[in-house]
């Protein structure tokens, strides 16, 4: 079952192109970089490649945020106590 968070960022992904663009890359930055923490040691490039993979996620998750924040406010009635 889906709680009301997930509702919202399905039903975002349904009418937004670039927000479901960058939730998909959001996974797939979380996936590189979890290979990353399965490694016993990084060389200077794998570590200069994470750090960069780490600024892309986060960017991509304050962009999705700043999405959600104004779906939010251009619907606030799907938002209001049940």
């Amino acid at each position: 079952m889906l709680d009301e968070r997930d509702e919202v960022i399905e039903r975002i992904k349904q009418e937004n192109e670039e927000f479901r663009h960058l939730v998909e890359q959001h996974v797939q930055f979380e996936s590189e970089l979890q290979r990353f923490h399965e490694m016993r040691f990084l060389t200077g490039e794998q570590e200069v490649e994470k750090k960069r993979i780490q600024k892309l996620k986060l960017f991509g998750k304050d962009k999705i945020a700043e999405i959600i924040r104004q779906y939010k406010s251009l619907h606030p009635e799907l938002f209001a106590p049940r």
